[in-house]
């Protein structure tokens, strides 16, 4: 049975065990406001973005995210096993080590993690094989209509979803795996009995393309399935589960990682992108999973090459999503660039058409050249006003980018306006930006690498609020009720948000983190948001707590809508009263706003 040491006294350890001190055995630090600043060790740095906070007791690089407590930091700097790393403290700083408790929730949680992805990999193997069986036939006459060779096809573990009701399901159980864990990895779903309905298990996925998902150390955490003919939805991803959240990674992460020396990394919207672009020899593809992009997804892109290249369908809404894309990858500071796809082809259709030499020759925009191309459309140039405004959005953009960028966007700008050189200089200068007051004191690369909470001037969407509810609790500041569990769609974000409410410190939360990534992201939440006086504390509390709770109802409201359309009788009535209830709701809500 595997053991740990009690938690009491791990949490006795932390705060005995100077953070402070520690880390300045290793790098020198400096006191600047509450936290002390240096070198990271952790990659090559000539500005300080490494911070230390004695309050809570973590740290955090603001440029590579490495972060945790002052037992993974002796873990990481002297090559030690956890164990290790506390024995090493206790007797620095002269505590008794106690004997380990058995622990036997840990080992449960592992044995049950195995047990899941076992049963995601004989999914896996089980659509590979029907693929090529006569009920896989037309989810095989699919790919090959889209040109994916049979060694495609094995590279990415490619299968089919029979068109049976329970085929997968029954399959599974037969080898052991029992309806509960099928029901936890999102493989079978169960709708239960109701008036004269008998309860009814099925598989999720049902005759479609079967797309596995495999995370960086080859493990199957879930599906997409592509839907054949017009069945909605087209692409049905697998949820969130105990070992899936499709915030975190990203389709084909494998394959990445397996590569060395990538010049680039290239996100595309698809699976089917994904597919084609590699089978053409394009290295480094990838692709959300079904999803936004997200911060944990730039993040995780960050490691495997300097850049990133946005290659988005040419429709308006891969359009859109470049430009949300380029703002994440910005707050990230990982540098992007745009490759723009004539006559509004995808990258699947482009590649079959252009083809290798095609795809490499496309131009590749920096983000301030695709901003000004696509703001252009927001404006009618045929008109004096629509120019001199466009000029000046133009103008407030460009005072961002360094120079020599500035000089070609600047011949482009005065060739569409009309407008002097040095008259769009004068309005360049005019709206450069001030340096925000309530970042100010920190070292200049962090000041400029931190990502605000709520930055001015953009409206909080849902994630974002929840983000902010956690760093807003983690301040110690507020009433821990202010929210609810509900507030939290994320599983993630919840987890957080009941920790800190029972108690545990943001040192604690970050250090059982069972990944680099959910340590990271934990101690990016675990810092204070911009402001800090009272009053504004109180402003972001409302805002996160509006948003959060409209958001849900919005969602519930959209579910509800779809379910009306195929709802019949008492259910139709149910489902419509409920309707103008949250209708109500949400009239009430932008009231009082």
């Amino acid at each position: 049975m595997a053991g740990r040491y009690p938690e009491e006294w791990i949490e006795q350890l932390r705060q005995r065990a100077d953070i402070v001190q520690t880390i300045s055995a290793y790098v020198p630090l400096k006191k600047n406001g509450k936290d002390y600043w240096g070198l990271c060790p952790f990659h090559g740095e000539k500005t300080a973005s490494f911070s230390v906070s004695p309050d809570k007791g973590f740290y955090y690089c603001f440029g590579c995210k490495a972060s945790g407590t002052v037992i993974n930091f002796v873990m990481e700097m002297e090559r030690m096993t956890y164990s290790e790393a506390v024995v090493f403290l206790a007797n620095r700083y002269n505590m008794p080590v106690p004997e380990m408790r058995e622990d036997p929730n840990w080992q449960k949680r592992r044995e049950q993690r195995e047990r899941l992805l076992s049963a995601n990999r004989e999914a896996a193997r089980y659509f590979h094989e029907t693929l090529y069986s006569p009920a896989g036939e037309p989810m095989l006459a699919y790919l090959k209509k889209r040109g994916v060779d049979d060694a495609t096809i094995r590279k990415f573990g490619l299968g089919a979803a029979p068109d049976r009701w329970d085929q997968l399901t029954q399959h599974l159980r037969e080898m052991g795996y029992t309806e509960e864990e099928l029901r936890l990895v999102d493989l079978t779903r169960v709708k239960e009995a109701e008036e004269e309905k008998p309860r009814r298990v099925f598989d999720t996925f049902r005759s479609r393309v079967m797309f596995p998902i495999i995370n960086q150390h080859g493990e199957v955490i879930a599906f997409g399935g592509r839907a054949l003919g017009d069945e909605k939805p087209k692409y049905l991803n697998s949820s969130d589960t105990p070992v899936f959240n499709k915030r975190q990674g990203v389709y084909a992460a494998n394959l990445l990682y397996k590569e060395r020396s990538l010049r680039r990394v290239i996100l595309v919207e698809g699976y089917m992108d994904v597919v084609a672009l590699t089978q053409f020899g394009i290295k480094g593809v990838c692709a959300t999973l079904g999803t936004a992009l997200t911060e944990e997804q730039a993040r995780l892109l960050k490691r495997y090459a300097p850049t990133v290249y946005l290659a988005y369908d040419g429709d308006a809404a891969g359009q859109k999503a470049i430009l949300r894309g380029l703002d994440i990858f910005e707050r990230e500071q990982f540098p992007a660039r745009v490759l723009d796809f004539p006559d509004g082809l995808d990258p699947d259709e482009f590649i079959r058409r252009d083809g290798l030499e095609g795809f490499e020759n496309l131009p590749a925009l920096s983000p301030a050249a695709y901003r000004v191309r696509r703001m252009a459309d927001d404006y009618p140039l045929d008109r004096a006003e629509g120019r001199a405004d466009y000029a000046r959005a133009a103008a407030s953009l460009m005072a961002k980018v360094d120079p020599v960028e500035r000089e070609g966007l600047l011949k482009q700008l005065s060739l569409q306006t009309g407008l002097s050189r040095e008259v769009l200089l004068e309005q360049i200068a005019l709206s450069a930006p001030a340096q925000s007051p309530a970042r100010a004191h920190l070292p200049k690369r962090a000041a400029r690498q931190i990502r605000e909470s709520v930055p001015e001037g953009e409206p909080m969407d849902r994630t974002r609020a929840q983000e902010t509810m956690i760093s807003l609790l983690a301040t110690g500041q507020l009433p821990k009720d202010v929210a609810s569990e509900a507030d939290f769609e994320d599983s993630q974000l919840r987890e957080f948000y009941t920790a800190l409410r029972d108690g545990k410190s943001p040192a604690a939360l970050i250090e059982e983190q069972g990944s680099e990534a959910d340590r990271a992201r934990c101690a990016r939440l675990m810092q204070p948001p911009p402001g800090g006086e009272t009053d504004e504390l109180i402003r972001m509390v409302e805002e996160c707590v509006r948003t959060m709770r409209r958001s849900r109802a919005e969602e519930q409201l959209n579910q509800l809508k779809e379910r009306l359309a195929q709802a019949q009788g008492a259910e139709k009535a149910e489902i419509m009263g409920r309707i103008v209830e949250l209708t109500k709701t949400l009239k009430d809500m932008k009231n009082r706003t």
